[in-house]
């Protein structure tokens, strides 16, 4: 399935992260309440500056799974920022004791897929207005008035050599484009200290040489096997091997990868 960008992505994306912080925050997690029985935040267990991964959000009773790549990040000073599955977003925030006041967010504009887009319209009604913060071990619980909650899990940052990247979607211009039926979790690699780049396109294995330098990449000509696969494989090994051809810019966030091509072709990843 393919939707039109309403905005660039990068733009977007740039304007909702450097966006000043005009909320305030009365604490980084600190408060009165401890993390015993009652699982609430104290003041030792600070969630701010922690890459929240969101593993599952429950609207009027009906929990559903997050998307990959769905996280959110609380700022020390009054603004978070994530993705809601498929656009990114800011807002105002102010964290006091276990509760956090979440003003109405900033979003870019991609067009998404229906089911992500079903999830976003879920998390955006979820993560809003005044929440009780309940914690335990590495999970963090954003929970409303009403019952609405969100389930986060604190996700440390990948290192972008050493980590299996798992391509999640592809970008053809201005166009972003869902994986083809079937073939999620196929298409993944890894960057080698030894300066190689191995993996599978979606089909069939790969290796090659990949010389990482400042924001760019540089890929070598691709050794492959020869098998063939069924149709929805070919198709994404042919999109993802045209992206890691000659040299790519790449920006990476937290557990997120992306590669652009001078071409506008390019791949989302997370690490695995």
């Amino acid at each position: 399935m393919r939707t039109k960008l309403i905005v660039p992505v990068a733009a977007a994306v740039t304007a909702v992260l450097t966006l000043t912080a005009c909320g305030s925050e009365s604490g980084s997690g600190s408060g009165a309440g401890s993390d015993g029985a009652g699982g609430s935040v104290g003041p030792e267990v600070p969630v701010t500056g922690i890459h929240w991964t969101v593993e599952s959000v429950t609207v009027e009773g009906k929990k559903t799974a997050a998307p990959e790549g769905a996280h959110i990040e609380i700022g020390a000073k009054g603004r978070a920022t994530g993705n809601f599955g498929c656009n990114h977003f800011g807002a105002d925030v102010a964290v006091e004791g276990d509760t956090i006041t979440v003003e109405p967010a900033d979003t870019t504009l991609i067009g998404c897929p229906k089911d992500l887009e079903a999830f976003e319209k879920a998390m955006t009604k979820a993560f809003s207005g005044k929440l009780t913060l309940k914690r335990a071990d590495k999970d963090l619980t954003l929970t409303a008035a009403n019952g609405d909650s969100i389930a986060l899990t604190r996700q440390t940052d990948a290192p972008l050599v050493g980590t299996e990247w798992t391509v999640t979607s592809l970008v053809t211009g201005d166009t972003a484009a869902s994986l083809p039926a079937g073939t999620e979790k196929k298409a993944h690699f890894v960057f080698g200290e030894d300066g190689f780049v191995r993996g599978s396109l979606g089909c069939n294995s790969f290796s090659g040489t990949a010389k990482i330098s400042g924001s760019e990449i540089t890929f070598g000509r691709l050794a492959t096997t020869r098998r063939m696969c069924p149709g929805p494989e070919m198709t994404l090994e042919r999109a993802v091997a045209k992206v890691l051809r000659g040299t790519v810019t790449y920006e990476q966030q937290h557990r997120g990868l992306s590669l652009t091509a001078k071409s506008g072709e390019g791949l989302a990843a997370t690490a695995g």
